[in-house]
């Protein structure tokens, strides 16, 4: 309702982001800032998304840290892996790109998302 005066996004665009049941937690449209911003709440979609902003920093900064360390130890230490893609090259283009290697659509079904971590 009133999509053209939503930024004169279409109906389609304005509905993509709406939120949909069962979904993985990590599914971007479980954003909190996002949330928060499209209620008008600006002030404290802002907060949020610095609050997420830095809980990123400082998951990265960990596994770099993990990394160092096992270097120095010399104990092998598994880099960050998406967990529902894989870096390929493509066999046209020989570009690396991320190809998706199953799991997502399993888990959905039995709604085990133990896998996931948590981003938000």
């Amino acid at each position: 309702k009133y999509a053209e005066n939503m930024y004169y996004f279409s109906e389609l665009a304005l509905t993509l982001n709406a939120p949909e049941n069962g979904t993985a937690p990590t599914d971007s449209r479980r954003r909190p800032d996002q949330r928060l911003m499209e209620n008008g709440r600006w002030d404290e979609a802002n907060a949020e998304k610095q609050r997420l902003e830095e809980k990123q920093r400082l998951s990265r900064k960990r596994r770099e840290a993990e990394a160092v360390r096992a270097t120095e130890d010399g104990t092998p230490c598994d880099p960050y892996k998406p967990l529902w893609f894989e870096r390929k090259k493509d066999p046209v283009t020989q570009e690396l790109a991320h190809v998706y290697k199953g799991g997502y659509w399993e888990s959905k079904e039995k709604q085990d998302w133990s896998l996931c971590p948590d981003i938000f």
